[in-house]
């Protein structure tokens, strides 16, 4: 799975000392549900100024289990001369939305993320909000310095598995360890394939140092399981080898290992084993970073997309969103300063283009869904964040505010400038669309539909929800909840859209916002060029022979 970053230096801070995995597990845990066992989640959160806390990011929710270890992992910059303290809260979720206000609240755990480096393994109890004992709950949580950027790509299919359901096949799914000095650690969990005794997973890719430490002839375990809704899955059975015998043997054809259950070889003398798990094709390789593209010549080129419909209020009246108070302030300037300032210091012009959607504009009076807050058609370009927000302050007594709030027509208007840059066939351009909106797509269909198509292009889409409106509609456009689908079930490539409410951050410095807003930025970058096999436009230094190298498309 992965990792959960943040990409953005704390303020103040010198030049990170080195970057941090931290994987999380807990042992334990309440059981809040009547019929079944709690839903377990792991949420991060940081502190560098005082007590502002702001959101790193999620693991995966693991169904009906009190005891769990989650794959996805948190990637975080170490910084010697600063007190990071984090927060690991963990909650039974019931529900899709994203607000973990009304899911049950399973314990805490607060430090600091030097004591879990110089402790590399921390277990400590979970806490209540009264800071009494969560039950018996605890939470481990282990670091590992991330010194290698190489990857391990696998396509894993298995023959002729147990049959564990009484009344049908099993539902097979993988889990890859590595040894550690303190036991075995989970590095990779595979997607459950259902009713196949005969299974063939969806290709993934694993951290050569999660997977091994970097140790080629370090063991590894692969266990199988037969998935179960209760959280009890009926394990198939295992085998330990090594990624130097599994590169050995892809080399000339699929490694093959039996897959033993030692309680039914025991019991069993004819007993052969539970199935073979078949490494179809295992290669290593150097994953270039966010940084290698950006350095290496890759442009954001960063747009503006701003709600302008009369849900937002009067603008002349002080509960205006788009009031302008005497200090020039307001939700929508704070979200285009915060997530501005920093994305401008990665396009080379600072030219960047700014719409409106959702407003009569003048001459006509009609209803525009995508005009330029600076009302040039053929230059909506603004000179730097300071651009864009005179612009906005300028259009805001020019229109009239209407309605509806539809998304796609700006979407697509971005989408098109992508698909250009994607004929060049190289990684020198990728757009970032930012919107900021009061309230409820009006275009959900057409809106969804475009961000499908948009996931097959490099693009990706930043939705800032002001005021205090319901954004159930906008999470459920984050791919964190599911693969996005379109109308007529066309189902995305990847995850491009983040959605963050602008209220969670009012109390927390700017930088919190930005950095919660841009967390999944530079994964979408890099994610989107490794798909499409395109490496930094200038020059492949540090490439070993076994990558992929970028194809004519």
């Amino acid at each position: 799975m992965a990792a959960s970053a943040v990409p953005v230096a704390p303020p103040g801070a010198s030049q990170c000392v080195s970057r941090v995995v931290l994987s999380v597990s807990c042992q334990n845990l309440l059981d809040m549900d009547v019929f079944s066992k709690s839903d377990p989640l792991c949420v991060l959160y940081m502190s560098t100024s005082g007590s502002h806390w702001y959101e790193v990011g999620r693991t995966e929710r693991i169904d009906n289990c009190l005891d769990p270890k989650f794959a996805k992992t948190f990637l975080i910059d170490y910084y010697f001369e600063m007190v990071q303290k984090l927060r690991f809260a963990v909650y039974d979720i019931d529900n899709e939305t994203y607000d973990l206000g009304d899911d049950d609240f399973l314990g805490e755990l607060e430090c600091t993320l030097g004591q879990i480096v110089s402790s590399r393994v921390l277990t400590r109890p979970l806490l209540k909000k009264s800071k009494a004992p969560a039950g018996k709950g605890t939470i481990t949580v282990v670091a590992e310095e991330k010194t290698d950027n190489r990857v391990v790509h696998f396509e894993v299919a298995a023959r002729k598995l147990d049959k564990k359901d009484f009344f049908g096949l099993s539902d097979p799914f993988l889990e890859f360890y590595k040894r550690t000095e303190t036991g075995w650690q989970l590095a990779h969990r595979t997607e459950v394939v259902m009713y196949n005794l005969s299974p063939t997973w969806k290709p993934f890719s694993v951290p050569l140092q999660s997977l091994c430490g970097g140790d080629v002839e370090r063991s590894i375990k692969v266990e199988c399981y037969d998935y179960n809704s209760s959280g009890s899955h009926d394990y198939i059975g295992t085998f330990e080898t090594n990624l130097a015998q599994i590169l050995e043997a892809s080399n000339t054809y699929a490694a093959e290992f039996e897959c033993i259950n030692k309680k039914k070889k025991e019991k069993k003398k004819a007993y052969k084993n539970s199935g073979v798990i078949i490494i179809k094709r295992c290669e290593v390789v150097k994953e270039y970073t966010f940084l290698d593209y950006i350095m290496g010549g890759c442009q954001l080129n960063f747009t503006i997309a701003i709600d302008f419909t009369g849900s937002n209020g009067d603008p002349k009246s002080p509960r205006s969103l788009h009031y302008i108070n005497p200090q020039g302030y307001n939700e929508y300037l704070a979200a285009i300063w915060a997530v501005g300032t920093i994305i401008q210091d990665y396009d080379s012009d600072k030219m960047f283009p700014a719409f409106g959607f959702g407003a009569q504009v003048p001459p006509t009076w009609q209803v525009s869904h995508e005009f330029p807050i600076n009302f040039n058609p053929s230059n909506p370009f603004c000179a730097g964040i300071e651009g864009v927000v005179s612009a906005y302050q300028n259009c805001i007594p020019q229109v009239k505010l209407y309605g509806p709030t539809n998304f796609s027509p700006v979407i697509n208007h971005v989408a098109c400038f992508a698909k250009q840059a994607m004929e060049q066939s190289t990684a020198s351009q990728y757009f970032v669309l930012l919107i900021i909106t009061d309230g409820v797509i009006t275009d959900m269909d057409q809106t969804r539909s475009a961000i499908v198509n948009a996931s097959r292009l490099p693009m990706s889409i930043i939705i800032v929800g002001v005021g205090g409106a319901n954004f159930d509609s906008m999470e459920f456009l984050d791919g964190d909840n599911g693969i996005l689908r379109s109308a007529v079930g066309e189902a995305a490539m990847r995850d491009i859209v983040q959605f963050v409410p602008f209220r969670q951050f009012q109390n927390a410095p700017p930088e919190a916002l930005a950095q919660s807003v841009l967390a999944e930025v530079p994964g979408q970058v890099v994610g989107f060029f490794r798909t499409m096999r395109l490496t930094p436009p200038n020059g492949t230094a540090g490439l070993p022979d076994s990558s992929p190298s970028a194809p004519a498309t």
